[in-house]
């Protein structure tokens, strides 16, 4: 079977998932609407008091000042690349990932010298990491929960190309609940884009929350 065959079979079945997803998505009645999570998932490392740090604040001396109120507390920092975000689907209760922007790489080569970018494009690859965290197994398509923003807020979605930054997901990709799996999803965009923003969703792309990732 020729690589043109297996590609041409490979963007079909994508199509004919999404619009399953698609149709599910619509029969279904959505809980809490759209929304974007730019947090990061803590770590107990990151939570947990420092070893022999005090548990409590040393008493005042008798004539010290009244504290001076404190600011409000600053927003967090959006999440970034390396950072995880804890995802959940719209449609099914129990599945749930950590989802991990690991790497960028800006531009990337294709692996095949017949299919490139268009001229005046170029590819960019964002590897991910999927660990489902709920009762049931991560069974989508990655390939189709990505997209990419630029500076002005123009959003690019992902290309079939593979590229020489590393391997891609496979379609659909099964990942076991506590397990991990990585792969890559590659975008295709024009030449001087300012990429700002990273973005991935459960449900192939259609839950309604949105992990966001900043660049740069």
């Amino acid at each position: 079977m020729s690589a043109t065959t297996r590609r041409t079979r490979r963007t079909a079945a994508l199509l004919l998932g999404a619009t399953l997803v698609t149709l599910t998505a619509t029969a279904c009645d959505s809980t809490g609407g759209p929304s974007v999570s730019t947090e990061a998932k803590q770590t107990p490392a990151a939570t947990a008091p420092a070893a022999g740090a005090a548990t409590s604040a040393p008493a005042k001396p008798a004539d010290s000042k009244p504290a001076e109120s404190k600011p409000a507390e600053a927003a967090k920092a959006p999440a970034k690349v390396g950072d995880t975000i804890a995802l959940k689907s719209t449609l099914e209760k129990g599945n749930t990932a950590d989802v991990t922007a690991l790497k960028v790489v800006d531009p990337a080569q294709s692996t095949n010298e017949y299919l490139t970018a268009a001229d005046g494009k170029h590819y960019v690859a964002v590897q991910f990491q999927i660990k489902p965290t709920g009762a049931k197994a991560y069974s989508e398509a990655p390939w189709s929960a990505a997209k990419v923003i630029d500076d002005q807020g123009q959003a690019y979605g992902p290309t079939l190309a593979d590229t020489k930054a590393g391997p891609s997901f496979q379609t659909p990709t099964n990942i076991a609940s506590g397990e991990t799996g990585k792969g890559f999803v590659v975008f295709e965009v024009p030449n001087g884009t300012k990429l700002d923003k990273v973005q991935f969703s459960l449900d192939n792309g259609f839950a309604d929350q949105v992990g966001q990732w900043k660049l740069g």
